[in-house]
């Protein structure tokens, strides 16, 4: 497998991704937008989910062109971060045309994260603000782990994060993801440092260390912040993106399929208690030549990307002062390290 230049989901061109974030809450947003309008769908397979403006984004609804999707903390309170990016897009002139209206149409979806040991004690509403900070920021190359919308988020045992990748298929397609990991389950396996998605791991993103040796009880495989000792906060919510010519059905198509790969980075995943949803994306710029081999490969690289992701978002997250569980790189970094012989 091939990565693209920059490993992240703006290695489909014409793609900007930006965060903002506030470290004493502990919680940020992230916002995907392009340098023109893409086509969208969704899909949702969390029991839990928290979102603004998905329902549009059927196959079989009038808007095809969206300008921007946010990716935000903070539970129902996040969802108003749609608020700052469509106030952006507008001035911007962007947005969907109706006479002479302009009207910015901003897919959100949150996670919960207002259990992490921020301080959540704000007298107004801080996610307008924070949103319309991402969309002024947003570029090619983007902070992963403690940033954005992955600042805040946790596992069942370690600090999630924002996480991002992609590959280049031999048909000369690109994919990307784009994922704040905050899964009621666990990213890696059992009691030790390897990640569920180590077989999909490309160039050692995520440390290198393969998968597991040996049987893990049932009990190692389905740790979650059910459990007594874990903080209630959860949810995975991702965007994968192609350059392929796809319709709004085949993306949709793209959406389903790429939910494969939260199941394969978090374990358990898709519970009654998170909201995990995927957005998928069209740029519509290159065309396919079977519309059954190319998508099933495009659905496949969009499930790989995000299990890859969720796996890069837990490596990369820094622990913070009041943290309620530990980083990976804080529980597993040095001993990595001494079984590897210091290098």
């Amino acid at each position: 497998m091939i990565a693209g230049p920059r490993n992240l989901i703006t290695d489909v061109a014409g793609l900007r991704v930006g965060n903002a974030e506030d470290r004493h809450i502990k919680t940020g947003v992230t916002v995907l937008t392009a340098d023109k309008p893409f086509l969208a769908s969704v899909d949702v397979m969390g029991g839990a989910p928290g979102t603004r403006e998905t329902d549009l984004l059927a196959p079989d609804k009038l808007v095809e062109d969206i300008d921007a999707l946010v990716l935000s903390g903070g539970s129902a309170f996040g969802l108003d971060a749609a608020t700052g990016v469509v106030d952006g897009l507008r001035r911007a002139g962007r947005g969907f045309r109706v006479g002479n209206a302009t009207i910015p149409i901003v897919p959100a979806a949150i996670v919960f994260d207002l259990l992490n040991g921020g301080n959540k004690d704000w007298e107004a509403n801080p996610y307008p603000a924070l949103g319309a900070q991402a969309y002024a920021n947003a570029g090619f190359d983007f902070a992963l782990g403690s940033a954005g919308g992955g600042t805040g988020a946790l596992t069942a045992n370690l600090k999630g994060g924002l996480g991002s990748a992609s590959l280049v298929l031999p048909s000369g397609h690109v994919v990307g993801a784009l994922v704040v990991a905050n899964p009621t389950g666990s990213v890696t396996m059992g009691d030790a440092p390897n990640f569920w998605a180590s077989p999909f791991e490309v160039n050692g993103e995520f440390g290198g260390l393969g998968g597991r040796l040996g049987p893990m009880s049932f009990e190692q495989t389905v740790r979650s912040k059910r459990d007594p000792s874990g903080p209630m906060a959860n949810t995975t919510i991702a965007i994968v993106a192609t350059d392929a010519l796809l319709t709004k059905s085949q993306v949709k198509r793209l959406a389903v399929a790429a939910q494969d790969g939260i199941a394969r980075g978090a374990s358990p995943s898709h519970s009654q208690v998170d909201g995990d949803l995927v957005f998928a994306l069209s740029t519509r710029e290159k065309p396919i030549a079977d519309p059954v081999l190319d998508i099933l490969h495009l659905g496949h690289a969009a499930a790989v990307c995000l299990s890859r992701a969720m796996a890069r978002a837990i490596y990369l997250a820094e622990a913070a002062p009041g943290d309620p569980v530990p980083s990976w790189s804080k529980r597993w970094a040095e001993t990595v390290s001494q079984e590897h012989g210091n290098g």
